[in-house]
C-alpha cells in the first residue's frame, strides 16, 4: 500500500511566484469595484505585499505573515471596517475573476475560493 502524496495550495499555486500573480491580479480588481475600493488606502502596495505575506501563510507555504506581524488576527484587523455579506461577496467575486484571469485550472480555483470563503464571511461585521 502507498501513501498518496498531499501538497498544499500553496504548492499547487506555484509557490511563491503564484501567490504574487494571485495578488497582482487581486488588487486592480478590489480598486475598480465600487463597494470595496472605498475601503482600500489610494496606495494599495502595502496592503499587496502584505497579502502575499498572508495568503502564503494560509495556503500552507511559510509562516512569513506570523514571523514579521505576529499572529493574524484576521477578525480583529478588519473590525474597523464595515463589512457586510455583499462585502464579502464582493471580495471572493474580485478573487474568482483574478483566478480566472490568470489562467488557474477550474479546479484547483474552486478549493481556493473554498478555502478563502470561511475567512471573507467570517470578516462580516455589520448589516449595513
Amino acid at each position: 500500500m502507498t501513501m498518496k502524496s498531499y501538497i498544499t495550495i500553496y504548492e499547487a499555486i506555484g509557490e511563491a511566484a503564484g501567490v504574487r500573480r494571485v495578488v497582482e491580479a487581486f488588487y486592480p480588481k478590489v480598486q475598480q469595484d465600487p463597494l470595496l475600493s472605498p475601503l482600500f488606502p489610494e496606495d494599495i502596495r502595502p496592503v499587496m505585499e502584505k497579502q502575499v505575506l498572508f495568503l502564503t501563510q494560509f495556503f500552507g507555504g511559510p509562516q512569513l505573515y506570523s514571523d514579521k506581524y505576529g499572529h493574524p488576527m484576521m477578525r480583529a484587523r478588519h473590525m474597523p471596517f464595515p463589512i457586510t455579506v455583499a462585502h464579502a461577496g464582493a471580495w471572493l467575486g474580485c478573487m474568482r475573476e483574478a483566478l480566472e484571469e490568470i489562467g488557474m485550472p477550474e479546479e484547483l480555483r474552486d478549493v481556493v475560493l473554498e478555502r478563502l470563503s470561511g475567512p471573507a464571511h467570517h470578516f462580516v461585521n455589520t448589516e449595513q
